[in-house]
Formats: structure tokens, sequence, C-alpha cells
């Protein structure tokens, strides 16, 4: 939604004539989004920001409820969820700064407006660290979880090029080369396109067949979950592996099961 979004207001402003709006500094030659979003497309661009954030906020908690029924890895601690928690509350304060600014527009709202847009960075960009703080805590006890190491990547990314166009933007916006800053807003636009995109690799693994074990087996599957049983192994909950049940040989350390779901 939003990629498509940003693409119908650009090509809007392109087949107009690339016109120079009331809102625009007298040198600017690049308008910037809220620029063209305060014009004709203000309705498109404030049903554009608010389906975007709340699918977007969906997602999130869609994630935490996921991991709290083991369909994703389940956080094995206390600091993995309360970082999940502020991850959703920054990122519930960035989608308020996103739908406020489609509201509030440059043009009647100049100082409002600026302000909601520092929300909306700031508010996903901070969350987005609680993300990766969060993914690099479970990746200790999920190893063999590969999408956990891609994501976290992914994220990592996002903050840390966001965190330079933001500052690049704001100051050639307050230098007064805002054709420069538009261009850099536009980008930091398609930026975060590509963050909400992750989200769907994060839930991709839930789609797939439940695991065998427990998120916590297989976190500690030569630990504390198997103890000896007589002349086999009990996992899962007491069922054991003997050559009796499982075809495997008595007294034989049997391997344990494999985790399908991540």
């Amino acid at each position: 939604m939003s990629a498509g979004m940003l693409l119908a207001m650009f090509i809007t402003w392109e087949t107009e004539g690339s016109p120079h709006y009331v809102s625009m500094e007298p040198n600017q030659n690049i308008a910037y989004i809220s620029d063209i979003g305060a014009q004709g497309l203000q309705p498109l661009f404030i049903a554009g920001c608010t389906v975007m954030c709340v699918f977007l906020d969906l997602s999130f908690a869609a994630e935490r409820w996921l991991r709290h029924t083991g369909r994703l890895a389940k956080n094995m601690g206390i600091a993995e969820k309360v970082l999940s928690g502020l991850s959703i509350i920054f990122a519930i304060g960035g989608t308020c700064g996103l739908v406020l600014l489609s509201i509030f527009d440059t043009v009647r709202h100049p100082k409002l407006h600026d302000g909601f847009l520092l929300l909306f960075i700031a508010g996903y960009v901070i969350s987005a660290i609680f993300i990766c703080a969060e993914y690099q805590r479970l990746g200790v006890h999920f190893r063999q979880h590969r999408i956990l190491r891609a994501s976290f990547w992914m994220k990592l990314f996002f903050i840390i090029i966001e965190i330079f166009l933001a500052a690049v933007f704001i100051g050639t916006g307050y230098t007064g080369h805002t054709s420069i800053a538009a261009v850099f807003e536009w980008i930091i636009a398609l930026i975060f396109t590509f963050y909400v995109f992750t989200f769907f690799v994060d839930l991709l693994p839930a789609s797939r067949d439940h695991q065998k074990l427990t998120n916590l087996e297989v976190g500690h599957v030569d630990g504390a979950m198997r103890e000896r049983s007589g002349n086999g192994y009990a996992v899962d909950g007491g069922r054991r592996f003997d050559g009796a049940t499982d075809g495997i040989q008595t007294g034989q350390r049997p391997k344990p099961p494999v985790a399908q779901n991540y």
C-alpha cells in the first residue's frame, strides 16, 4: 500500500507538469511528499498512511501472539517479552505520528506537521532498535533458525540507513537545500516500505506445520529437557525413545527430532 501510494502521488505530480505548490520554498524544484499530500491527493494520503500503519501494528501484535503460542520461536525470558512490548509501544507512537502528519498538512499546520513527522521517524526507528535487541537474544537460544538472523540484519540495516538519511534530510532542509531534502524524504519513505516487508518475512514461518517439539525443548534439547528413563530417554512430556517404541536399540542415545518451524 505504501509503495503504491507513493508511486501514485509522484506520477500525479509529474503528469500535472511538476507544479510549484504554495507550501514549497521559492527555490524548491522537487516537491516533498507532504506538499503533494496537502493538495488534491490528501484523501489518498490519509487513507494510505492509515491503512499501512494499521496493518503494520497488527503484524506486531500477530508476531507477539504467535511467539506466545509457539508458532514462532518463543521468548525464553522476561527480557525478550519486555523488548517486544517496548517495540510495540514505540511503533504505536510512530503510527500516531504518520497518521496525524497526513491529517495536519504542511499548508495549514506546518509546525504540527513537522512535529508529527519527527514522532513518526523516531517512533519506528526506536521500535526497530528494540526488535533487533529482542531478535539478538532469541538468536542465542535458537541458533539453528536462520530466519531470525536474516530478519535481524534487515532491521539493523533499516536502523542505520534511516538514521543517516534522517540526519541528512533534517540538515539539508534547515540549511535551505529543500530540493535535496525532498529527494531524501522520498528515499526515506521507500526504505520504510522495505522495513514493512521484513515483517512478512518474520511471520512466514508460522504458515508452516507445527514443530514436533516445543520451542523450549528445541532451545534446550541437549539440556534439562532430556532425562534418562530406564533404557531409553523421556522427551516431549515423557514419551520414551527406545528400541520397542521408536526402532532404536536399547541403551542407544537417540537423535532429537528436528524442529520444522521457526
